[in-house]
């Protein structure tokens, strides 16, 4: 039994999905205080949170079980992501689940800006009728900029559309031919500065976001130009936005996320010229039932079946891409594992070549099973899929991906070539049948190879007598062959014998197998 942690208030639908799945046992404890939620984290498998719950590292550090982290919503500032991954949890969002409410709430605040509508709600409770003072301005022909056409961009930019609003945006990261189709024109960062009545940015936070909006970027905007932010706090700088306002540079604005949560920017909050609202952009009853359903059948599916979707840390596989792709991830652990068993000295580099069928699927999650295979016989039990790249970045691994069109011997085959400080190594794989891992060449050798239990790798020199003389020490020692494979790449030449036995071998047999005539090295593995 599968047990997850609801620590934030959540929809009542995505409740009953927890309660109902199989091998799924939930308790909702919300208004848990952060020791509170340390001393009881080690319970868990699963954790479903909203932007309450503050999962640091130190929670993390005792969530000894934890498999999954689900976030009802996009936004992962209250998550330690990188000591999560660390420790193997997978974490997850729901990106889709609250766009078009964030989008409309984006409008919303650009329409009551515009008209200052907030400002004359005030006034008119207050018993006066200020008509004059409340002077505003059409939305129409006017020019709105965004920066970031992502989710919701590109719903408020459809919005502003049938407002007859002109949409300039830019965004790095999408081509002309796709902002064209979406009726926007896509000019750079400092153009829509300088040309936008009203600019809304909606990109996530990182260090090349973080204090977008400032004194400089400011500077360069319209005089009286108003600014919206449904995104993320920090991405405006407060202070700079301040004096912009102060000033009259900027005309006013809209503001729904703050450096600080709850702010405690009361300066900037009591101008005239600035409307707020408390983090209401996903606040509406449709999305918060969207991203309760979503996260918690994320999680359940995670749990019960390793479904993988909307992570933050791990390619998102499917249910049926899973399936289809699960063989591969097999081979190219054991592929892994089988090279890092035979190299010596640190790793350095990892190049990993895909060809055939298997070019049909995304490859991200086979590199990810390729590297934790490679790592998994020096750290064990501690590395798995979600902690793999960060561990092998940490260690210095660089990990270079090819994909070959070139037709192979196979359908398709994984190719891996393992550098270290002291020698290279390259193997092979390909599927046998519809699920059977093979390693199909070592280095210059061809030959089928079952990478599974106990292995001997062996090289030598193709002399008469090596077999037997290995076939007998074994026999003298009790130890049974299950299987035995042989290559060679020319007569006289080097040959290699990858034998696999019912038993480890004890030392001092490798050693009589060591000190064999014509053997160059021999090997042990546990696959």
């Amino acid at each position: 039994m599968k047990k997850v942690l609801v620590s934030d208030s959540l929809a009542e639908e995505g409740i009953k999905i927890f309660e109902n799945a199989p091998g799924i046992e939930v308790d909702v404890l919300t208004n848990l205080t952060h020791d509170e939620l340390k001393g009881i984290i080690g319970n868990y498998d699963g954790l479903a949170i909203r932007s309450a719950t503050k999962v640091s590292s130190d929670v993390i550090e005792k969530a000894d079980k934890l498999e999954v982290i689900g976030r009802a919503g996009i936004g992962l500032d209250n998550v330690d992501v990188a000591s999560a991954s660390k420790r193997g949890i997978v974490v997850m969002n729901t990106p889709g689940g609250n766009t078009i409410t964030t989008a409309e709430h984006t409008i919303s605040m650009m329409l009551s800006l515009a008209r200052k509508i907030p400002q004359a709600t005030i006034s008119m409770k207050s018993g006066k009728w200020e008509k004059k003072q409340f002077m505003g301005s059409e939305v129409y022909n006017k020019t709105l900029g965004i920066i970031g056409i992502g989710r919701v961009g590109a719903i408020v930019a459809n919005r502003a559309q049938g407002l007859r609003m002109n949409v300039i945006a830019y965004d790095p990261f999408i081509s002309p031919e796709a902002a064209e189709k979406m009726g926007i024109t896509l000019v750079s960062f400092d153009e829509v500065l300088a040309n936008s009545d009203f600019i809304t940015v909606h990109t996530p936070l990182t260090n090349e976001t973080r204090g977008l909006i400032n004194s400089e970027t400011i500077a360069k905007m319209k005089n009286g130009s108003f600014v919206i932010n449904c995104a993320r706090g920090g991405i405006a700088n407060e202070k700079d936005l301040y004096d912009a306002l102060i000033s009259g540079k900027l005309g006013g604005a809209a503001l729904d996320v703050f450096e600080k949560e709850p702010t405690p920017n009361k300066d900037l909050l009591l101008l005239q010229n600035v409307i707020c609202t408390p983090h209401l952009g996903a606040s509406t009853d449709e999305a918060q039932r969207n991203v309760a359903i979503a996260i918690a059948q994320q999680i359940v599916d995670y749990l019960t079946s390793g479904e993988i979707k909307n992570a933050v840390n791990f390619p998102s596989v499917s249910g049926e891409v899973l399936v289809l792709i699960r063989p591969y991830l097999n081979l190219a652990q054991k592929l892994g594992k089988f090279e890092a068993q035979l190299v010596k000295g640190g790793i350095k580099e990892v190049l990993i070549e895909y060809s055939g069928d298997i070019l049909e699927y995304d490859v991200a999650p086979i590199t990810v099973a390729l590297i934790k295979g490679l790592l998994t016989p020096i750290l064990k039990e501690n590395i798995n899929f979600i902690n793999a790249p960060v561990i092998a970045r940490e260690r210095g691994i660089k990990v270079i991906e090819s994909k070959s069109s070139e037709e192979k011997d196979y359908k398709s085959m994984i190719s891996l070539t393992v550098k270290t400080s002291r020698e290279e190594l390259f193997a092979s794989g390909a599927i046998f049948g519809r699920q059977d891992p093979r390693i199909v060449m070592i280095d210059k050798f061809i030959l089928d190879v079952i990478p599974e239990g106990i292995m001997i790798v062996l090289y030598n020199y193709d002399k008469p007598g090596v077999i037997g003389n290995i076939g007998t020490t074994l026999g003298d020692n009790n130890i049974n062959i299950a299987r035995l494979h042989l290559s060679r790449e020319q007569v006289d030449g080097q040959a290699l014998v990858v034998l696999s036995t019912d038993s480890l071998l004890p030392d001092d047999v490798l050693k009589k197998l060591r000190e064999l005539p014509n053997v160059i090295s021999v090997n042990q593995l546990e696959m």
